[in-house]
């Protein structure tokens, strides 16, 4: 299974002799690329899917961040998006 946090795992090196191609990635810098974004603004709430392309795969990467600027975010593989839109689907059939 696909971990798109594989790629932050690691310590972090000041050591110069190890190349930056070696060295785990600094806080702060983006491990993957942006494939494809969607912003949804709901009520009080904005929404942002991202699709993300790392070393180890694509990925889907979804963040919530409400009025207050509390922000959460989830991570799947695009492997599981089938049983995301299957379990979203049977949602909407009990609203």
């Amino acid at each position: 299974m696909f971990d798109p946090m594989s790629d932050l795992q690691g310590s972090q090196s000041s050591d110069d002799s190890v190349p930056s191609s070696v060295r785990a990635p600094q806080q702060g810098r983006q491990f993957a690329d942006d494939v494809h974004s969607i912003t949804i603004h709901a009520r009080q709430r904005t929404f942002y899917v991202d699709l993300k392309q790392s070393s180890n795969g694509k990925f889907f990467k979804i963040s919530e961040k409400s009025r207050g600027g509390q922000k959460t975010t989830i991570m799947f593989d695009v492997e599981d998006l089938d049983q995301f839109i299957q379990a979203f689907q049977e949602m909407k059939s009990h609203v």
